[in-house]
């Protein structure tokens, strides 16, 4: 499982640009329901990954993992930085180095309970939890196929516009936040796809 260190640099480097990349768009959906910092935020946490890219990148994958959720919980500023650097660290805390489908599978359940425990929230709320949950059930119907996941994770990212927020800042808006995505699923789903376009593009995914 990337075992390479070639791979685990790209992969790091290229989820990360992406997070760049896409900053505006998500300070934009944040703009209309939450403080306006999602993008600003996000950004800092990939630019601070970048920074250390090849002192990551020689970390196996667990400890490497650990490095990034490490670097977002103190670069990230907001709600985010503590979220998905919990979901990091107890995703590299929960795999084993040599791993395989069913490994992911049980440390991607880990790290989703994680985030739940330190939101103090569930799916169904319009967060992050709302792609992370419907990426895990389909990581267990079939861990071998990144197109479905990636599917998956942008079709949850939209599921949220219609919700009303529960959780957040956006929960103040009461019912005006029904008709905007949640930014936190929205990074969520850009990152998974990112994740699973760049693995199968260099033929890692078969061997997740």
């Amino acid at each position: 499982m990337l075992s390479d260190r070639e791979s685990r640099r790209a992969l790091i480097a290229t989820v990360a640009q992406a997070v760049i990349d896409h900053a505006d768009e998500l300070t934009a959906l944040d703009q209309a329901i939450g403080d306006g910092d999602h993008g600003i935020n996000m950004k800092r946490g990939a630019e601070a990954v970048l920074a250390d890219l090849d002192s990551l990148a020689d970390k196996t994958l667990p400890e490497g993992l650990k490095g990034i959720g490490m670097a977002l919980v103190m670069k990230v500023g907001g709600a985010s930085g503590p979220l998905y650097g919990t979901f990091l660290m107890s995703l590299g805390k929960a795999l084993p180095e040599e791993g395989g489908a069913e490994d992911l599978v049980a440390a991607f359940d880990a790290a989703l309970q994680a985030v739940m425990a330190r939101g103090k929230s569930h799916p169904g709320q319009k967060t992050m939890l709302d792609v992370l949950a419907p990426a895990l059930e389909c990581l267990k119907a079939d861990p071998r196929a990144p197109a479905a996941l990636s599917a998956a994770a942008g079709a949850a990212a939209e599921a949220t516009i219609p919700m009303q927020a529960e959780r957040g800042r956006a929960s103040f808006l009461g019912e005006r936040s029904i008709g905007h995505m949640d930014p936190g699923a929205r990074s969520s789903a850009l990152i998974i796809d990112t994740v699973c376009k760049t693995l199968e593009a260099t033929g890692e995914a078969a061997g997740t």
